[in-house]
């Protein structure tokens, strides 16, 4: 079997390792238990979450056992990796909540059945330290001089907030997740975002230190668009995997608008399909590469929301764009439906209206300000003013134009904001 090394290096997953020989060594001697924390300062995770979960599903693929920490106790603290402010602090009740609609989420990447992944929640240890022996027994083996170096606590200090105690403790509670999960599950290797570099590390010198043993580290880069922007954020905000703050047809679509330049990079992070087959991509353009993402989008639909939510919004996509016949030969692993489909528009944002609405008619801005795609009727006005509004197809030339019976079309009217966001009325008598 290929070493699952190889097999992140290959996908784009790994920006560095500690102890690269043993590493693969040890990863090729035996099947590992490995972990990444996650923060449950939301009750859902989102697309900036996924080379994580992606890696842990690819380390299981290959014979190994994840576990999937969720930062129960850390969270009551804050990490501030990353951050120039001070995180909000949660209760115990708002992280209760969220670990487990974090764990609902993760078991859609990760099969937690027979023991061949674990999830555990740090605050079972964290929550019931003693404060003096763990100062004692753990704090002793951290230097401060050391500490305050690591990229996670500069960007803090030297901010205009600075770096609260709390936060400054972080580290050496991952650390003793680390120390835990190796007494408890002979878990030697860590992974996490290029942030958690210092943590890990922390956490592999105090496992040496306090059990003699060894331990090992991987992060992943910062995963950004080829236009710069951070990956999973949008103008409306986050991509949620929570299917009732991101709904299936939304998440379908913001990997259809994938930029051209990443096709073939997302594909080898957020799909399972074959890097042979993946490698092709890079060279197609045009109508071959819309299809292509129209795959990863169907793949990434498929993988955190199920087959069937992944084919409604194929299909409702078919309806509003035309629907298209797939090569044989593109991505042929990929389970997308190869043929053109029949239509099912049910994703699609819809209401119904009656025919008497539009008798007089309605004007447009007013109609896409109900509808909701714009937040206000001023908003709504600026939008069709810039030429981003459309009623079947047809650019709006005025706000205030009016839309009535002869805009209805077998009983619906399509409109649409910019190039993305669809709505549908349905008319009824």
């Amino acid at each position: 079997m290929e070493n699952v090394l190889d097999i992140l290096k290959a996908r784009g997953f790994i920006e560095q390792t500690t102890h690269d020989d043993a590493l693969r060594e040890y990863l090729e001697s035996e099947n590992v238990t490995c972990y990444i924390g996650f923060d449950p300062t939301a009750s859902s995770l989102h697309v900036g979450s996924l080379v994580p979960i992606m890696s842990l599903a690819h380390m299981q693929r290959n014979g190994h056992r994840p576990i999937a920490l969720v930062g129960g106790g850390t969270g009551l603290v804050g990490d501030p990796s990353g951050k120039t402010e001070m995180r909000k602090l949660l209760t115990k009740k708002d992280v209760a909540a969220n670990v487990v609609g974090l764990r609902n989420q993760l078991s859609r990447f990760i099969g937690f059945s027979d023991n061949k992944a674990v999830l555990v929640n740090n605050a079972d240890w964290l929550t019931t330290l003693e404060y003096i022996p763990f100062l004692r027994d753990i704090g002793r083996h951290f230097s401060v001089n050391r500490m305050i170096k690591a990229e996670s606590y500069k960007m803090r200090l030297d901010s205009e907030e600075g770096l609260s105690f709390i936060e400054f403790n972080y580290m050496v509670l991952q650390a003793y997740d680390f120390l835990e999960l190796r007494r408890r599950y002979d878990c030697c290797l860590q992974m996490g975002g290029s942030d958690q570099w210092g943590n890990i590390v922390a956490g592999i010198d105090l496992i040496r230190r306090i059990e003699g043993k060894s331990a090992f580290g991987i992060t992943f880069p910062l995963i950004t668009t080829s236009s710069g922007a951070k990956m999973g954020k949008t103008a409306a905000g986050a991509v949620w995997l929570d299917p009732n703050r991101t709904p299936p047809y939304d998440y379908y679509q913001f990997w259809v608008n994938t930029d051209d330049r990443d096709v073939a990079r997302f594909l080898a992070l957020f799909t399972f399909l074959p890097m042979a087959e993946i490698r092709s991509v890079a060279a197609l353009e045009g109508v071959d590469l819309n299809a292509a993402k129209s795959i990863l989008a169907f793949e990434a639909t498929r993988l955190a929301h199920g087959d069937q939510e992944a084919l409604k919004a194929y299909q409702s996509a078919s309806s509003m764009f035309g629907s298209r016949r797939f090569s044989d030969i593109l991505l042929p692993s990929s389970t997308i439906p190869r043929d053109p489909v029949t239509s099912d528009d049910e994703t699609v944002p819809q209401t119904e209206m009656q025919l008497d609405d539009f008798k007089d008619g309605v004007p447009c801005f007013k109609l896409f300000h109900r509808v909701g795609l714009a937040g206000s009727s001023g908003a709504a006005r600026r939008l069709i003013q810039q030429g981003g509004g459309y009623v079947n197809g047809r650019r709006l030339e005025r706000f205030d134009e009016m839309v009535t019976i002869n805009d209805i079309n077998d009983m619906e009217i399509l409109l649409r904001a910019g190039k993305k966001h669809f709505f549908k009325v349905r008319i009824k008598h």
